[in-house]
């Protein structure tokens, strides 16, 4: 009796895992399919007015028709640290769908590697990748340094008023400026700012001397009004929008970055809103008018579905860690 009572307990609790599995199946289904129910928080981990902030808030109409509902996406400035504030806004999210964001590079990559940090690239559902924008030096076009060679000869004549803004430390602006400060001996003086925003008004405004700007970014900001000269773009060739600015190759210099930025959430999204962020990005990135503003705007688009992202991701993650053996863009 009691091994027959034991046997139809078993049987009850069976019957009742069964039934908790298809209700957590269904309500999985039924929140994808009611997804987006009310507005999607769009995160920037870098200040108003720079290449990424700009990219987002042109991006999100796109990606919002594409999710086929009327809930609006809000894009959030979320500045500071390098970018890590934004990241470990998003890493921490619920993984619903309601939070996305850019991930930039190297930034991403760099700053796990440097300090102890509760993300790494792996905290995230990858989404797909957006934009492969190269770095680039600008200077007011007033100024007498006008290539690479003159900046050297500067920052010799005059060691540290040579001064550099960047991103942030770790920052493909700022591994830039430690890259060419070693390759040509001159002496830079680094001065770190939240956003590519932040750094071309402190450049017009006359407070430092050099941007450490991607290329669509100082592009669009000559668009602008904003009188900039390229000393040097750090592509591994000459960008197609820039063909009379020599890379920095070109000038001697064996330097080649650039920013990845890329769309992803917290990890462990409903596999059904995954694919649904997934799609809206890929028709996104074929839509034509989409195509015409990022143009426009001059961001360099690179899409890369997730997969070949994630492949993107550990390679860098690879060779930033070789190159912080190396040559530690801080003092450890």
């Amino acid at each position: 009796m009691q091994t027959l009572n034991l046997r139809r307990r078993f049987i009850r609790l069976t019957a009742s895992a069964a039934c908790l599995c298809a209700a957590a199946g269904l309500a999985s289904t039924a929140q994808a399919a009611g997804y987006p129910s009310h507005p999607i928080n769009f995160i920037v981990s870098y200040g108003p007015g720079g290449g990424t902030d700009l990219v987002a808030r042109m991006m999100a109409p796109f990606l919002q028709k594409y999710l086929g509902s009327d809930s609006r996406i809000v894009v959030l400035n979320r500045p500071g640290a390098g970018g890590a504030i934004g990241f470990a806004e998003l890493a921490r999210a619920k993984p619903d769908g309601y939070t996305i964001g850019f991930i930039n590079t190297p930034n991403l990559l760099t700053i796990p590697i440097e300090r102890e940090t509760s993300f790494t690239w792996k905290s995230f559902d990858l989404i797909g990748n957006v934009v492969d924008d190269p770095g680039a030096f600008a200077v007011l076009e007033t100024n007498q340094v006008k290539t690479l060679a003159d900046l050297t000869a500067y920052a010799k004549q005059k060691p540290g008023e040579a001064t550099v803004g960047t991103t942030g430390t770790g920052s493909d602006d700022h591994l830039a400026m430690l890259q060419f400060a070693r390759a040509s001996g001159a002496k830079l003086t680094h001065v770190p700012y939240k956003g590519a925003g932040e750094v071309r008004g402190a450049v017009a405004g006359g407070e430092i001397m050099i941007g450490a700007i991607n290329v669509g970014e100082v592009l669009q900001y000559k668009k602008g009004g904003t009188p900039l000269h390229f000393l040097g773009q750090m592509g591994s060739t000459r960008s197609s929008a820039l063909p009379d600015v020599p890379t920095f190759k070109e000038q001697g210099f064996d330097i080649e970055l650039a920013s990845l930025r890329g769309l992803a959430a917290p990890k462990g999204l409903p596999a059904d809103v995954r694919g649904k962020l997934v799609d809206a990005l890929n028709k996104t990135m074929q839509d034509p008018e989409f195509q015409a503003k990022a143009r426009d705007m001059f961001a360099p688009l690179r899409y890369l579905p997730p997969a070949e992202y994630a492949k993107e991701l550990e390679t860098g993650e690879a060779n930033f860690r070789k190159l912080w053996q190396e040559s530690p863009w801080i003092d450890k």
